[in-house]
């Protein structure tokens, strides 16, 4: 196992980490549906309170925040350990907020049914050169009437003029990436444990490289009982996909190798980022306990667009 450092504990299901420049980490408590600010010290603020079930993040064109917003799940707590358990019963709707880091204000950018589109469970959040973002809809399940939506990986413009379901269908995709050159994008999901890549052509755009089987190329696929959860990329562009389950985070290679397993204590570790003048310093959630930590990486992360 890595030498890992506590940066802070108490979360309530932590996901979505921004690492920022004064060395602090802005992520979301899904749990407690807020954003906090995690300085190095360990101390915290709260940046915004959406409600609902803030998700991804990702810093914007314009300096903001742009979180996905699953409005909201149940949870069981057992042991000392958080999960969530099918869709709150306070569900309040999927979305995607912009947030001002300095006023706390919450802006609704895109809701479910905007330009056609069914949003119900936002999950992961990516933007590209192009002031465009990818964003993966890993959906709801409903225990009771033993549903589970249907769902799909959709490209949105920074300015709410546009919202598109590129992939559809996709199967409960979770974590989303692209690759340094922006050329391709990586899409994790999470029941069937299996890593996609698409070849982006144009921004919002994928060829149907698949042929018959639509757009996007099953990259890799482990064995044995585990669940791809979010995911960020190396500056080398090896993909690191959060494992749920085998605890940990999976590196793999570009041309679908495995280069590496990086072991954590935490079943639910669910994202990780990088920070640091030469992003080399690792942030992993580890969500079921309430944890952010940090490690120092092997090779640099890729230092994502609008981060400074």
């Amino acid at each position: 196992m890595a030498d890992f450092e506590l940066v802070t504990d108490g979360l309530r299901f932590p996901e979505g980490p921004v690492a920022m420049d004064d060395g602090s980490v802005i992520l979301v408590e899904i749990a407690d549906g807020k954003i906090t600010r995690v300085k190095p010290d360990g101390s915290r603020e709260t940046v915004a309170t959406p409600g609902g079930g803030p998700n991804g993040l990702a810093m914007g064109p314009d300096g903001k925040l742009y979180c996905c917003n699953n409005g909201g799940f149940n949870y069981v707590e057992n042991n000392g350990m958080l999960a969530p358990h099918g869709i709150a019963d306070d569900y309040s709707g999927g979305r995607i907020e912009r947030i001002d880091i300095a006023t706390g204000e919450v802006e609704t950018l895109y809701k479910d049914g905007d330009f056609g589109c069914r949003l119900r469970g936002p999950n992961d959040i990516v933007f590209d050169a192009h002031g465009g973002f990818w964003f993966t809809d890993h959906g709801k399940q409903n225990f009771e009437s033993r549903c589970h939506d249907i769902v799909g990986i959709f490209y949105g413009k920074a300015d709410g003029s546009h919202l598109e379901e590129v992939i559809f269908p996709s199967y409960n995709p979770n974590g989303c990436g692209l690759s340094p050159d922006g050329k391709t994008l990586y899409a994790a999901e999470t029941f069937t444990c299996r890593l996609t890549a698409f070849n982006v052509i144009a921004p919002g755009k994928v060829d149907d490289a698949a042929g018959p089987g639509g757009p996007g190329i099953p990259l890799y696929r482990p064995a044995g009982y585990k669940f791809f959860d979010s995911l960020g990329v190396e500056e080398s562009g090896n993909i690191c996909v959060a494992t749920i389950g085998e605890c940990g985070i999976s590196v793999i290679s570009p041309q679908g190798e495995l280069v590496e397993f990086v072991e954590t204590d935490d079943i639910f570790t669910t994202n990780i980022c990088w920070g640091g003048a030469d992003m080399m310093d690792a942030y992993i959630c580890c969500s079921g306990t309430g944890r952010l930590v940090k490690t120092r990486w092997k090779r640099p992360g890729l230092r994502l667009q609008h981060n400074a």
